[in-house]
């Protein structure tokens, strides 16, 4: 007899039509342990039950637990610690603060990049972040314009100018001062005060030239290249969460991405 996860219907969890028929039974098992994470059964950086217990739990081989689990880890949503268990991921993590931020500087090392806040507020999105975010019509969002700036040794750069875009409705009490006062990375904010984890990015790159407003924040002049990098980043359930466009200046850095 082959197995069947616990609670769900033999050759497929019960979901909404239509449902893959014959959907192998470690993607249902994946599936049922991303909704115990949407759910907040396990916060983030807290460890997940064994996989004898998660076998146990769903009613399934060991194996069949493990291959979900890996599949997991491949997409950075849990992460395995030898000898010490299978944790949520976490934007705490040093190896994880940085998955979606790809600036390198030309030697090769990761910027230590201090943060500059120039705005936060909450306002109507324009018409293409509305979509982006699927706003429904008149639903607030949250603005929020910063600077990233790198040391050399002529003191503080600016290197990127970010313009990001939240939902107000999951954001609600995310104000300038709050946003001053965090120490840590920027998405560790998100899940651990607003419980939004961002879990996937799309992007797109395309060269473009500083306007004057941008070549003030940026200080450099009129015309500059520049690297603007738009990304869409999803909470669990492919929900968009954040919409950004961030403004590279690439005189002593560059964009770095790892394929595989």
């Amino acid at each position: 007899m082959s197995e069947t996860p616990s609670g769900a219907a033999p050759g497929g969890l019960a979901a909404p039509a239509p449902a893959p028929a014959f959907s192998p039974l470690y993607q249902q098992i994946k599936s049922l342990l991303v909704r115990s994470l949407q759910a907040g059964e396990w916060q983030p950086g807290q460890a997940i039950p064994s996989e004898t217990e998660l076998a146990a739990r769903f009613g399934v081989s060991q194996g069949t637990v493990r291959k979900a689990i890996d599949e997991m880890a491949a997409g950075n949503l849990l992460v395995r610690r030898q000898g010490k268990g299978t944790f949520v991921a976490t934007h705490a993590e040093q190896a994880t603060q940085f998955r979606f931020l790809r600036l390198t500087a030309d030697d090769g090392s990761t910027p230590t990049l201090q943060r500059r806040l120039l705005d936060c507020r909450r306002m109507r999105a324009p018409l293409e972040v509305s979509r982006a975010l699927l706003l429904k019509s008149g639903e607030p969002a949250v603005q929020v314009r910063r600077l990233l700036l790198a040391s050399t040794p002529e003191g503080l750069q600016p290197v990127v100018l970010d313009d990001l875009w939240l939902p107000g409705g999951l954001f609600k009490g995310l104000t300038a001062e709050r946003l001053a006062a965090w120490r840590g990375p920027l998405y560790r904010l998100f899940e651990a005060e607003f419980a939004v984890q961002m879990i996937r990015a799309e992007e797109e790159l395309r060269a473009v030239v500083a306007t004057a407003a941008d070549a003030e924040l940026l200080a450099v002049a009129l015309g500059t290249p520049l690297l603007s990098v738009a990304r869409l980043s999803f909470t669990y359930g492919d929900r968009p969460v954040e919409w950004r466009r961030g403004l590279y200046l690439t005189t002593a850095h560059h964009y770095r991405n790892e394929l595989h």
